[in-house]
């Protein structure tokens, strides 16, 4: 799948722009590491080592995701993911996106959301797909501004977005309870150690 430029859009101090998807695999890989712990957690919904990242992008690189970059002086510090349908087991194309602390609250996750569905749209995608950890209120207020549908299972916030609907007020922020966030806690574990899995199991296979 190659990669579609889009109209570079200044925001705050820098630019949106889609990445190259071999020649800017560092400014992806570099951005995912430099995240904070909180962010990192939010991010992969629980700590992944650096190696683990390593591998993410380097898979990002060849399966076809495509990157829209949020960058200050040729650094990305926030990226929105578009991960085509063959790679997610419900063949459905899944969404994911992360923000450095330092440019939070200047409208990074909201234009790097709507390009990212402009995009989806373009492709012919009639639905996407998004996954966040249960303990992270800021995505999914967001997610839930741009019409998706979220519910709680696994330890995971998962929400469906049709691309088909033109929705533009916000909708009601998920409301979790505590026993939703024990639950959390103890089943985030299970799914996500599943995906690592499968993420190191494709490293062997290539």
């Amino acid at each position: 799948m190659s990669y579609h430029d889009v109209a570079g859009s200044t925001l705050a101090k820098g630019t949106v722009r889609t990445l190259s998807r071999q020649e800017e695999l560092p400014l992806l890989r570099a951005h995912l590491l430099r995240l904070d712990h909180e962010s990192r957690h939010d991010r992969f919904h629980g700590f992944m080592d650096d190696s683990f990242i390593e591998r993410y992008a380097e898979k990002c690189a060849s399966d076809g995701t495509l990157v829209i970059a949020y960058l200050e002086e040729g650094v990305v510090r926030g990226a929105a993911e578009l991960h085509p349908p063959e790679t997610s087991p419900d063949v459905q194309p899944e969404i994911a996106f992360s923000v450095e602390a330092g440019v939070r609250r200047q409208g990074v996750g909201s234009i790097l959301f709507r390009k990212l569905i402009a995009e989806a749209r373009a492709k012919g995608y009639r639905t996407l797909r998004i996954t966040t950890g249960a303990q992270n209120g800021a995505m999914r207020a967001l997610a839930n501004k741009f019409g998706a549908h979220l519910t709680f299972r696994h330890g995971e916030s998962t929400g469906t977005i049709d691309l088909k609907e033109q929705r533009t007020a916000p909708a009601t922020p998920a409301v979790l309870t505590p026993m939703d966030t024990a639950r959390a806690v103890v089943q985030f574990n299970r799914a996500y150690w599943k995906f690592l899995l499968q993420l190191y199991g494709w490293k062997q296979t290539a």
